[in-house]
C-alpha cells in the first residue's frame, strides 16, 4: 500500500469513527479522493493549489455535473483539512480552488389537498394499517425513511405526544406526533401487539426491521389509488411537512430543529418553497399582479 493509500484509510477510520460517517458516506469519499490520487500521479502530501485546479478542470472537460464536481472539490478540501490538523502538511492546496456554482432544484412537494387525499383512506387488513401508521409518520412528523425503518416500539411515547428518532450522524431528538398520526400507530399496534420495547415498530415477516424499498414500494402503491400518480416517494413527503409548517408557522429554526438539521441552510431550502407559494396567492389576489391591466389605467 502507497503512503497515499494510507492516508486516505486513516482519513476514513477517522470519518467512521470520530464522525459517525455512514458506509454511503465513506464510499463516496473514498471514490472521489481516489479520482485525484490517480490524477496526481504523485504523493498526497505534495499536491499544490495548481494540482487541485488542473483536477477541476479536467472534470469539467469530462462534461460532470457541476454537482459531481463540487463533491469531488469538497471531498478533497475535507481530505487536506485532516492532514493539516494532522500536521502531515502545512496548508491545504484546495482552499483556493473555486467550485462551481450547482443550480439548486427545488424539492417537489404535495400540496395541502394532495396530503389529505393520500391519507383519506380507512385500512382493510393488517398490512394497510401499518401502511397508513408509517405514510403519517413520513408526512405528519417528517422523519427520514431510514429514520422510520430503525424505529423500535420503545421509542414511541404516545400518551406525551412524541417519538425519539435516531437520526444522522448517531443523533438523537425528539419530534411531535400528531393527533391523526398517534390514531394510526395505536391502530396499527392494535393488530400487531409486541412484548418488547425493543422489537422494531415495523417488522419484517422475519422479526427484522422493514426494509426501505417495501416501504418504498407501498407508498407508490397506495398513491397510485389515492392521488393517480406514481412518482410519490418518502422523502417527498417530508419535503411536504417542512413545506406546510413552515407555511403555517414561519418558524424555520423551529423547523430545523424537527427536521434534525445540523444547518440551517439545509432548512432554508423551504423558505424558496414558501416564496412560491406566496408569489402564486399574490399573483391570483393582487390588482397589480393580473395579467391585463385594468381599463381604468388607460384613461
Amino acid at each position: 500500500m502507497s503512503d497515499s493509500q494510507t492516508l486516505v484509510e486513516k482519513y476514513l477510520r477517522h470519518l467512521m469513527v470520530v464522525r459517525n460517517c455512514s458506509g454511503h458516506t465513506l464510499s463516496a469519499y473514498k471514490r472521489e479522493i481516489g479520482r485525484f490520487v490517480d490524477f496526481l500521479a504523485k504523493p498526497l502530501v505534495h499536491g499544490t493549489p495548481q494540482d487541485v485546479t488542473a483536477f477541476i478542470s479536467k472534470l469539467r472537460h469530462r462534461d460532470l455535473s457541476s454537482k459531481s464536481i463540487q463533491r469531488n472539490l469538497s471531498a478533497i478540501r475535507s481530505f487536506y483539512s485532516y492532514l493539516v490538523d494532522q500536521e502531515i502538511v502545512t496548508t491545504n492546496p484546495a482552499t483556493i480552488a473555486r467550485s462551481p456554482k450547482v443550480k439548486r432544484r427545488l424539492p417537489k412537494v404535495l400540496d395541502t389537498d394532495q396530503a389529505a387525499r393520500l391519507l383519506d383512506f380507512q385500512p382493510q387488513n393488517t398490512k394497510e394499517k401499518r401502511d397508513k401508521a408509517i405514510i403519517e409518520l413520513l408526512y405528519g412528523s417528517g422523519l427520514r425513511l431510514m429514520e422510520v425503518v430503525g424505529l423500535s416500539i420503545g421509542d414511541l411515547d404516545l400518551a406525551a405526544g412524541f417519538v425519539t428518532v435516531l437520526g444522522k450522524g448517531n443523533k438523537v431528538r425528539q419530534v411531535p406526533l400528531g393527533r391523526l398520526c398517534i390514531r394510526a400507530l395505536e391502530e396499527w399496534l392494535a393488530a400487531h401487539p409486541s412484548v418488547s420495547n425493543d422489537a422494531p415498530l415495523f417488522p419484517s415477516k422475519n422479526g427484522t426491521p422493514i426494509s426501505p424499498r417495501t416501504i418504498q414500494k407501498r407508498l407508490k402503491d397506495i398513491a397510485v389509488v389515492q392521488l393517480g400518480d406514481n412518482s410519490l416517494h418518502p422523502h417527498m413527503l417530508r419535503h411536504s411537512y417542512a413545506t406546510h409548517m413552515l407555511e403555517s408557522s414561519g418558524d424555520l429554526r423551529g423547523i430545523q430543529e424537527l427536521l434534525g438539521h445540523n444547518d440551517i441552510s439545509t432548512t432554508q431550502i423551504y423558505t424558496h418553497l414558501d416564496f412560491q407559494h406566496l408569489a402564486k396567492v399574490y399573483d391570483k389576489a393582487h390588482p397589480r399582479a393580473k395579467s391585463q391591466p385594468d381599463k381604468s389605467d388607460n384613461g
